[in-house]
This record gives C-alpha cells, sequence and structure tokens, in this order.
C-alpha cells in the first residue's frame, strides 16, 4: 500500500470522530461534561430535577451550535466550531474560579466591569493552580478536537438540509421538553420555574438550569429589562379597637382610694409625613403606583425605650472585611471582645451573602435595602436619592461626615456611590496615604485619619477596611505575615492562623481608635458599630469549622456572625432575637432619635417589637417562629411554638411572598429613584 493511501486512510479514519453525528454527540458530551464539573464544584445538591434540564439544555445548545456551524463550509465551518468550543471552555473555567474565590457566579453586568477584578490577580493564580486538575478537565475537549481536526480533513463536509431539518425538530423538542418540565415542575423558591422566570440567584440558577442557560437569561434580562412575577401588594391591616378595661371596685365600700396618677409612655411610629394618599392620586405610572400601595401599607415599627437612648451622640460605623464572630477572642483580639461583651451582644445576629459582588454587604450595611440582582447596588446607588444613610441623615443634623477605605479608592466605584451616600470620602490614590501593601492595613487607616474628625464634634466617621481579605496565608497576604508570630500557637489549620492574623489588625486599629477618642474626651459620647461586608468565603468549610470547633452547617450557620454596637460607659445587654446586617440602619436610626421613615427600608429596629426576619439570598429565612430553609423545602419550628402542619406551610408562604416583595421592591427603588418622589417631595 502506498505512502499516500495510508495518510488517506488515516485522515478518514479520524475524520469520521469529527463529523456528521459523532461531531454533534462531542458537542453534547462538552457541554453536558462542563455543566458537571460545576456542578461538582458547588455546594448545592447535586441530584435534582436540575440535571436534567442541564441535559436538555446542553442537547439544545449543542445543537444549535451544530446548526450554526452547517451554515459555513470548509475551514470556516470548522472555525466556528473552533470559537465556539474556545468561548464554551473560557466561560465554564472563569465561572469556576470565580466561584472559588467569591462562592457566587459573576453575572453579565459583572464581566462588564470586570477589569477590577485584576486587582485580584495574584489569588486568580492561586486558586486556578488549586484547582488545576478541574481547569485541564475543562480545557480537554478543546485539546482533543484540535489535535483530531488537524489530523484530518473536515473541511469537505456539509450537512444535507434534511438532516438540518431533523435536528431542527430535535433542537425544538429538546428545548420544549425543558420549559414543559419547569412548567409542570416545582414552582416554589429557588425551582427551576423561579430561576426561569422570577428570580436572579446564580449559584441556584446553575444549580437548577445550567450556566449555559442562566447566562442566557441573564444576558436577556440585562438587554431587555426583567420584571418578576409577584404577589400583589398585602392591604393595610385595619387594627381592632381596644376593650374598655371593666372598673375594679374599691375593696372597702364607702371608702375611697386615692388616685395614683401615672403618665403612660406613649411610643410613636416611626414614619414621615408622606400623603400617601396624595402621591397615589397623582401617580399614572403602575409601577409606581403599586410601589406607593406596598409601602403605605407596610406596618411600620414603633419607637420604643430605646428610641433617642444615643440621641446627639458622635458615630462611627465600620464595615469590616471578612469580620466573623470567629475573629473574637479575648486573648487574640482583645479590643474586639471588649466591645463585644460591654456593648449590645447579639447572639443571633447574622450577615448573609447575596448575589452580584462583595459590595453587596457593604450595601445592605450602609442602606437598609436588599442589592438588585445582576448590579453593583451600591454603585447604582450614586446615582439616586439616599436620604436614610447616616452619612446623609446626620450631615443634614450640622455632623461632620467622613468616609474611608484603605484599598485603591474607585474600587467597585466608591468614589460615585459614597460621597452621595453623605460623606467626604477617602481612599487609597484619593487622599488617603496608606502604604500599597496588599491588603493594606487597617491600623495605618486609623493612625492617619483620626485626627482629621476627632475635634470636630459632632461629628460621624464611616470606614470600610480591608486587612481581613483574604487570601489566608502568611505567603500571599502582608497582614497575615505581619502578624504571624502573634497566631503560631493557636489550635488551628494554617489558613485559620493566616485569617486570625488578619483580624488581628483590625482589632490593632480598634485600639487606636478607642484611645483616640479617649484622648480626645469624647468615649462615652460616641458609638460605635461594626459588622461584616460577608463571611470570611476565603476559608474552605472544612477551615471555617475548625475555627468553629464543630461541623458548620451551611444554610444558615454559615452566615452567623457579629455585630459589635458599643458605647464607653453604657450597661451591657444581651439581644438574643434573630437580627441581620439588614437590620443595623434603622436600628442606629431609631438609638440616635432620627426622623426617618421605618416602612421603606427593608431591615428592621433591632429593638423593635416587631416580627423579626432575617432574609437570605436562596429565599431561606429565620422569625421568631421557626426557620425556613428553601433547599430542603423543611421549615422547622422553634423550641416552645406549635403549630398544625396546614398552619406551618400557610405562614410559611406567607413569609415567603412576602419576601419575594421587599426584594422586588427594594430593587426598584433603585431603578425608579423612588426616595426622590416620596422623601424629597
Amino acid at each position: 500500500m502506498s505512502e499516500t493511501r495510508m495518510i488517506r486512510r488515516k485522515r478518514q479514519r479520524y475524520r469520521s470522530y469529527l463529523e456528521g453525528w459523532n461531531l454533534l454527540l462531542f458537542l453534547f458530551g462538552t457541554i453536558l461534561f462542563m455543566e458537571l464539573i460545576l456542578r461538582v464544584n458547588t455546594e448545592e445538591i447535586f441530584f435534582n430535577a436540575g440535571l436534567l434540564y442541564s441535559l436538555l439544555f446542553s442537547g439544545t445548545a449543542s445543537i444549535l451550535i451544530y446548526l450554526i456551524a452547517g451554515l459555513f463550509k470548509g475551514s470556516a465551518r470548522t472555525a466556528v466550531i473552533s470559537a465556539a468550543l474556545i468561548l464554551l471552555t473560557l466561560l465554564f473555567s472563569s465561572q469556576l474560579i470565580y466561584y472559588k474565590i467569591f462562592k457566587t457566579f459573576y453575572t453579565v453586568y459583572s464581566a462588564g466591569n470586570g477589569a477590577q477584578v485584576l486587582e485580584f490577580i495574584n489569588d486568580i493564580f492561586f486558586a486556578m493552580g488549586k484547582n488545576a486538575l478541574w481547569l485541564v478537565l475543562l480545557f480537554l475537549p478543546l485539546i482533543v478536537f484540535a489535535v483530531l481536526t488537524k489530523k484530518s480533513d473536515a473541511s469537505n463536509y456539509v450537512s444535507s438540509w434534511k438532516e438540518r431539518g431533523m435536528l431542527a425538530l430535535t433542537l425544538v423538542i429538546f428545548f420544549g421538553g425543558a420549559l414543559a418540565g419547569i412548567h409542570l415542575g416545582d414552582k416554589e423558591v429557588n425551582s427551576a420555574y423561579d430561576m426561569y422566570y422570577r428570580n436572579n440567584y446564580p449559584v441556584a440558577s446553575v444549580n437548577q438550569l445550567g450556566l449555559m442557560t442562566s447566562m442566557r437569561i441573564d444576558l436577556q434580562r440585562t438587554v431587555f429589562g426583567f420584571e418578576p412575577e409577584l404577589a400583589p401588594p398585602p392591604l393595610a391591616e385595619v387594627p381592632e379597637e381596644p376593650e374598655e378595661p371593666e372598673e375594679t371596685p374599691s375593696e372597702t365600700p364607702g371608702e375611697e382610694e386615692t388616685p395614683v396618677e401615672e403618665t403612660p409612655v406613649v411610643y410613636e411610629e416611626n414614619v414621615m409625613d408622606i400623603d400617601y394618599e396624595a402621591i397615589i392620586g397623582e401617580t399614572s405610572n403602575e409601577n409606581l403606583k403599586n410601589m406607593h400601595i406596598y409601602y403605605s401599607t407596610r406596618k411600620p415599627t414603633m419607637q420604643n425605650e430605646y428610641t433617642g437612648r444615643f440621641k446627639d451622640y458622635n458615630l462611627i460605623l465600620i464595615t469590616a472585611e471578612g469580620y466573623s464572630h470567629y475573629a473574637v477572642d479575648e486573648e487574640v483580639t482583645p479590643t474586639l471582645y471588649k466591645m463585644q461583651e460591654e456593648g449590645f451582644k447579639f447572639t443571633n445576629f447574622y450577615n448573609p451573602i447575596w448575589g452580584v459582588s462583595t459590595s453587596d454587604g457593604e450595601y445592605v450595611a450602609t442602606t437598609g435595602l436588599i442589592p438588585k440582582s445582576g448590579v453593583w447596588s451600591m454603585y447604582k446607588s450614586g446615582a439616586i436619592s439616599m436620604p436614610f444613610t447616616m452619612g446623609n441623615q446626620l450631615r443634614n443634623l450640622g455632623y461632620k461626615t467622613m468616609a474611608y477605605h484603605n484599598h485603591t479608592y474607585d474600587y467597585y466605584n466608591r468614589d460615585i456611590s459614597h460621597p452621595n451616600l453623605g460623606y467626604d470620602y477617602k481612599g487609597l490614590g484619593n487622599g488617603l496615604d496608606v502604604r500599597a501593601t496588599w491588603p493594606e492595613s487597617d491600623l495605618e487607616m486609623m493612625e492617619l485619619t483620626t485626627e482629621e474628625y476627632m475635634n470636630d464634634v459632632p461629628f460621624h466617621t464611616y470606614y470600610m477596611t480591608v486587612s481581613g481579605h483574604m487570601r489566608y496565608s502568611f505567603s500571599g497576604n502582608f497582614i497575615a505575615s505581619k502578624n504571624k508570630d502573634l497566631v503560631q500557637d493557636l489550635p488551628y489549620t494554617e489558613a485559620g492562623k493566616a485569617y486570625m492574623a488578619t483580624q488581628i489588625e483590625l482589632d490593632r486599629a480598634m485600639e487606636h481608635l478607642l484611645e483616640k477618642l479617649e484622648e480626645a474626651g469624647v468615649a462615652d459620647k460616641t458609638l460605635i458599630a461594626i459588622s461584616a461586608d460577608h463571611y470570611p468565603y476565603g476559608l474552605e468549610m472544612n477551615e471555617i469549622s475548625d475555627l468553629a470547633g464543630h461541623e458548620v452547617e451551611s444554610n444558615f450557620e454559615l452566615y452567623k456572625s457579629s455585630f459589635i454596637l458599643y458605647a464607653k460607659g453604657m450597661e451591657p445587654e444581651t439581644i438574643d432575637r434573630p437580627v441581620s446586617s439588614l437590620d443595623i440602619i434603622p436600628t442606629i436610626s431609631n438609638l440616635m432619635g432620627l426622623e426617618y421613615d421605618s416602612r421603606l427600608m427593608m431591615g428592621i429596629d433591632m429593638f423593635s417589637d416587631s416580627d423579626p426576619l432575617v432574609i437570605f439570598n436562596n429565599r431561606s429565612f429565620i422569625t421568631d417562629k421557626g426557620r425556613y430553609n428553601s433547599v430542603t423545602k423543611e421549615f422547622t419550628l422553634n423550641e416552645g411554638v406549635t403549630m398544625t402542619d396546614e398552619e406551618k406551610e400557610e405562614y410559611r408562604k406567607f413569609i415567603s411572598s412576602e419576601i419575594e416583595r421587599q426584594f422586588y421592591y427594594s430593587a426598584m427603588i433603585l431603578d425608579t429613584d423612588y426616595y426622590s418622589i416620596v422623601v424629597d417631595r
């Protein structure tokens, strides 16, 4: 057999691996393979209906790519398939690394602003090295295709129109079957139906629909807008008339008792004078009208015995990077421990992580609003009225209001959002000359800034810290390395020790702050509030469990955290009520005796008698009645609470519906500049 003939046979053999149904099966297998790799690497349930939908949507996508490629001939056709495989590989690989770092998936909006992620290039390379095997597997189909295409003569293959018609019909069947299953299946929170039509929670969406479909829906919503299905706003509740008290006769007939005059404390509602009746009458836009109905019929919180307790105090509000109750230790972080034990001690505080960026946690803690999915809510808030942030509330009362961040000043566009929150803002590169280490020092930030405001009473200062930032290692983290000797004897993993080393820097910063307040003579007239932006997700679950001393439950306990609310000389109190970072701004507003409208924030004053509600991004929740796990669909009653199964389900649905409204109408505040319509009016 001649050499030319042998080469021709080899090419024919290789071509059979690439053409016709083989190529289609290769594309289908590639997409499904990538979906499964991503699925394995998340902490969501692997075996559920989402596995079937991932399969059906993978089939749809592979047929679509095959049909589009079939419109071209020769090398152009091969180039189309190569381009599709390259895009798929880059998409799945980047999403895998993003999830490994941030514990969520990036959205189309975040991808459009992705240049800032390059500031974490060392962390990205570290994550790539740690997940090298998964990345190799994701690149494997592309490599296989490149090798086989190079060895074959694939350029002459052209699909027949009959075959194309059959494939188009198959595509419709696959896609229609997926939609039929979605419509006929579960429609509860976090279901495939919920993700496809109502919500945009990236982790749940990828689990229920697959990455390809999730990204397609996200792109569609980004381009064309998105209004989820919602239960109608509730009607206003009509309070019951109080019963007239019965007169108690005197024990000794004929003898008159001397009445004891007591002045009852009358608490008012935390509302502002907003004429909703007039506003609704003037509004023709149906979306705005629904907003007015919703907010006007929400039950406000009442003033209480804590109202105005810290009136006219200075306020220091801190969002601490990666801070957690694990960071509070009597020996290792004595200042944080002192502030927690001598202030309000919250035993049931949660700091949920949200769906888009790490700045969402900061947004919640500074606005009392739920972030809008799909965008950087903090950045978006820079273009609208934000009257209830502490900066704007206190600046209007004559306070000096400053804000500082010891990392790049325009990261997440804080140079746009923070001035709009009511602050004179400084960061690295914009007036705050901390050394550009990674991460930068919280202690150094305090040393450089306290003199700028400490003597201008009354003042309000906001800090966004960075020393507690991942990666938690002694080789890639300047702060961890700086404090390494102070944590070597701790009984934790190396990552746990590194994490504690970063929190020591926050502790030293707080020590310096308290000393300066004391020197200025204002320590006993300054309220300090500290919460985290998110839990330390730079630690693996086993490393977090090691810090906790037991296996940490992932749906609720993972987000349990510390909230410090402290003023020198105050009487320590313990609060067991379930509360969250969403409640911080209404709580401080009430404590300082400020005029605000509790109906217009999603959080609840932690000291009010309103029913508590802790909301998680996956729509799980905790109330004083129990907790609902939206992943397992289980509602567990608190000890001492009794309900029938029917009552439990009715209560659960009521709370879930209200949570959906809160997500939606909170996002609408951003979209409509709602505060300018009703508050600034």
